[in-house]
């Protein structure tokens, strides 16, 4: 990973510690996974897991729908660009996977979490912005994310963390965007191979007419791994 530009606050020092710390810890639950291939004989190639990050939230917040840009009881929506996360979740033979439990989160338009350990001066709470979702795919394997782009911070590209668990499948990992100068510097995009980097990031769409003239879109599916026998 390259070095991140000297910085002098001890909050940022303090968060890219954490961020290492977490990074080194999770990564090493990970190695344990194949790299570079699905099950055998398989149609599609499994998303690879990632590190689940320092910022999981320990409590979640009470309005945690698929929609992060709009917290009940706030009268603006969250700050940023619109960004709609379109994608199916499937197993390795292409079948959709009905009912998955999905879990999502990510830093804000700022680079800021909605977590206790992130309170350095990275940038601001924004408290119309959700950070945190879940959701189930429907009959077709099929979820709709809103949220906003998120910001890329210290070490950091832009990226929207994961879970998606089904019956005994439980997978962690995380979403990064097509084109984005900084993945390569990212060390945990770097740790990927080139199928699994194809297999996390997601592409950019035509927005439909239903979305917000400013809004972004991005296709991304999960194809998840048949569960250890």
């Amino acid at each position: 990973m390259h070095a991140t530009p000297p910085d002098p606050s001890p909050h940022r020092i303090r968060r890219r510690a954490v961020l290492r710390a977490a990074a080194s810890l999770t990564l090493a639950g990970v190695v344990g996974v194949p790299r570079g291939s699905a099950a055998a004989g398989a149609a599609l190639p499994a998303t690879p897991a990632n590190a689940l990050g320092p910022f999981y939230p320990p409590q979640k917040p009470a309005d945690s729908d698929a929609d992060l840009t709009q917290v009940a009881g706030q009268p603006e929506r969250a700050q940023g660009t619109l960004l709609y996360v379109d994608g199916r979740v499937l197993d390795v033979d292409g079948r959709p996977v009905a009912g998955a439990v999905i879990e999502v989160w990510q830093a804000n338009a700022f680079g800021r979490y909605l977590h206790p350990a992130d309170s350095d001066a990275s940038g601001p709470l924004d408290p119309g912005f959700q950070g945190y979702g879940r959701l189930r795919s429907d009959a077709d394997g099929r979820f709709r994310v809103k949220t906003v782009k998120p910001a890329p911070y210290a070490g950091r590209t832009p990226h929207v963390h994961f879970i998606v668990a089904a019956g005994a499948t439980r997978l962690t990992t995380q979403m990064f965007f097509d084109g984005e100068a900084a993945n390569e510097r990212d060390g945990l995009f770097r740790w990927l191979s080139s199928a699994e980097q194809r297999a996390s990031t997601a592409h950019f769409v035509g927005r439909t007419a239903a979305m917000e003239r400013d809004a972004l879109a991005v296709q991304w599916d999960v194809v998840l791994r048949r569960a250890a026998s």
